[in-house]
């Protein structure tokens, strides 16, 4: 029987831009084939100004079709539980890891000191405040040994000859599982909309923070890219046209 390999705990989030066709050009020659046809091509570049104005004028009055004519692919290493939510957004595509195809490796998510514990307040309006070194570390205690506990009996299965998509039922959803994702930036927009909490958003989002801080990356990729765009979003109060 093969040795039960050391645990990982990690509070972070890893998304890395793989692959991206998106430009606010891509946005502005979408927008003008319909009155300029074939010349848009041409002109997409003659005047920033106002292509800019062009842009916010879709955003504002939510002409979304133009937004989707570009490419992000995003790969993501996030708890399983993350993964849940963010594919309850039916405006990507996914491809994740398996866990009938591979041994799954013991890497899982423990909240970092920084994580507010404390729920305060009746659901649809509540808040998070910080729990107390106590809460901490009992949450922390408990993560781990959890963890451990459901990988050694994993573990055991597969010594044992289980197949892997049986023993794999034993896991936790904080297990660290990979996935690519790619979505235009509209659906984008969507996504950033509902999963970050900001003050100038026109509708008050609640995200989960672990989701947010995948969330948090795939935003800094999408204003370095598309910065008219993004600068649009914002203006507009994260509305996703």
């Amino acid at each position: 029987m093969s040795a039960t390999p050391e645990l990982i705990f990690r509070s972070d989030m890893t998304v890395e831009l793989v692959r991206a066709a998106a430009r606010d050009e891509d946005v502005v020659f979408a927008a003008r084939v319909s009155t300029a046809g074939e010349q848009t091509l041409e002109t997409v570049n003659d005047d920033a100004a106002q292509s800019t104005g062009l842009i916010n004028f879709l955003m504002r009055d939510r002409h979304g079709s133009p937004f989707e004519h570009n490419s992000f692919t995003f790969y993501v290493q996030a708890p399983i539980f993350v993964f849940r939510e963010f594919m309850r957004h039916r405006i990507a595509s996914y491809n994740e890891e398996s866990g009938r195809y591979r041994e799954m490796r013991p890497v899982f998510y423990v909240p970092g000191p920084e994580r507010k514990l404390k729920q305060v307040g009746k659901a649809g309006a509540y808040r998070f405040e910080d729990g107390t070194p106590e809460q901490f570390a009992l949450v922390d205690e408990n993560v781990r040994e959890v963890c451990a506990a459901a990988f050694e009996s994993y573990q055991s299965m597969l010594n044992a000859g289980v197949a892997r998509e049986v023993a794999r039922i034993v896991l936790p959803l904080n297990l660290y599982s990979s996935m690519y994702v790619t979505m235009n930036a509209r659906s984008l927009m969507n996504f950033l909309s509902l999963r970050t909490a900001r003050e100038n958003t026109k509708f008050p989002s609640f995200p989960q923070r672990e989701i947010e801080m995948v969330a948090e990356q795939m935003e800094a990729e999408f204003e370095r890219l598309m910065p008219l765009t993004y600068a649009a979003f914002n203006a507009n109060g994260r509305v996703a046209p």
